[in-house]
């Protein structure tokens, strides 16, 4: 592992943002919060952004609860597990729709106007479940906080995605969602009649709002463009921060570090993820399998000496079905095993030869404390 682990070491001394993307159930989480753990007892003052809300990871890092405020991780924590805390670590749960809500109050050109946006049915829809609105509000938020002095790193666990289109592409089509033509036709439509109704729009826009209404309910097509007519006032600078946060993902300081494990689908989103992050003009600094079977060595013993060493130990069981047990437990560990090198094998043909790829091995317990933390931080690390 020694000659791994360079590469991860670099990137968590000299980025300012460590980004870990990839697929849910991999186990992103946890790389995010280990590389956060690692930085702070090296010496960073590390913020670790997480959109996981549960517990377990709060128990991880020695807090009650996660929080959408900074919660630090007390250095004395560390201390009585004897892990030397040389920097700071705090950790932050992610609210999509509370970050949404803070824009529409920062562009709204008025206090009454974002109060009437905040109010409105359809943006309580967006701002909570429509796609890519948690992907894009993940971005918005580390784009908030990376210029915050009190932190040298800040390490993004970003949201699931079965798609890596929703996490690069969700600001354009966020905005997208607004500036569309049909959009902009309704807006047009809504304020041409001088109030706050269709009552008085031009005869054919009437007939084709009144037959969208009879699917949709009488009242939600007039929601629709009373949002989207306040939510103009506001668009030049989400816009405008829009382009930023896409700016701000392509410059030096920030690493993406793509995390996977080696079930077959995963290996795919991995390597759609880093042929996705290449397009875009995004780092690809380096990609991290988890969850690997260690390949196992072959039995030489005979299975009667196994059941003769084996006797002495089993009390009455039988020693010879105690042996037929563990060989088969053994040759299924085995198979995981070659099942893993071949998907790692595929992953490495596909993917750019100068991509650090890093194995994280299925540890004998669940990864649910600081210590635990801090041996998966040590194994990518060093």
């Amino acid at each position: 592992m020694a000659e791994n682990a360079s590469p991860l070491k670099q990137i968590l001394e000299t980025h300012r943002v460590v980004v870990c993307v990839g697929s849910g159930g991999v186990g992103k989480t946890t790389t995010a919060a280990s590389l956060a753990l690692w930085a702070a007892m090296n010496g960073r003052r590390v913020l670790c952004l997480t959109i996981d809300p549960a517990r377990r990871l709060a128990t991880s890092l020695g807090l009650k609860e996660m929080t959408t405020d900074e919660r630090v991780v007390d250095a004395a924590t560390l201390g009585a597990r004897g892990l030397a805390m040389k920097g700071s670590l705090s950790a932050m749960m992610l609210d999509g729709k509370r970050t949404f809500d803070d824009l529409v109050r920062r562009y709204a050109s008025t206090p009454a106007r974002a109060e009437r946006i905040l109010d409105n049915r359809l943006y309580q829809y967006i701002s909570g479940s429509l796609a890519g609105t948690q992907e894009y509000m993940a971005m918005e938020k580390l784009h908030a906080v990376r210029s915050d002095p009190r932190y040298d790193l800040i390490v993004l666990d970003t949201p699931p995605t079965s798609n890596a289109l929703d996490f690069l592409d969700a600001p354009e089509r966020l905005a997208g969602l607004v500036d569309s033509p049909t959009m902009q036709w309704i807006v047009t439509a809504f304020e041409s009649s001088g109030k706050k109704s269709f009552s008085l729009v031009g005869r054919g826009a009437k007939m084709v709002l009144q037959g969208i209404s009879k699917l949709t309910g009488a009242g939600f097509l007039e929601q629709v463009a009373t949002f989207l007519t306040e939510f103009n006032d506001l668009f030049g600078g989400f816009r405008k921060r829009s382009e930023e946060v896409g700016a701000a993902l392509r410059s030096p300081e920030v690493a993406f570090v793509i995390v996977t494990s080696p079930a077959p689908l995963a290996i795919e989103e991995a390597i759609f993820f880093a042929d996705r992050l290449g397009e875009a003009g995004m780092n690809r600094d380096a990609l991290v399998v988890n969850q690997v079977h260690r390949v196992l060595p072959e039995v030489k013993a005979t299975t009667s000496a196994l059941e003769a060493e084996a006797k002495p130990h089993v009390g009455e069981h039988d020693p010879a079905k105690i042996v037929s047990r563990v060989r088969r437990a053994y040759d299924d560990a085995k198979t995981r095993a070659q099942a893993d090198r071949i998907q790692i094998d595929r992953l490495k043909k596909r993917i750019d030869a100068s991509l650090p790829l890093l194995e994280v091995p299925v540890f004998d317990h669940d990864v649910h404390d600081l210590d635990a933390l801090e041996a998966v931080g040590r194994t990518l690390v060093g």
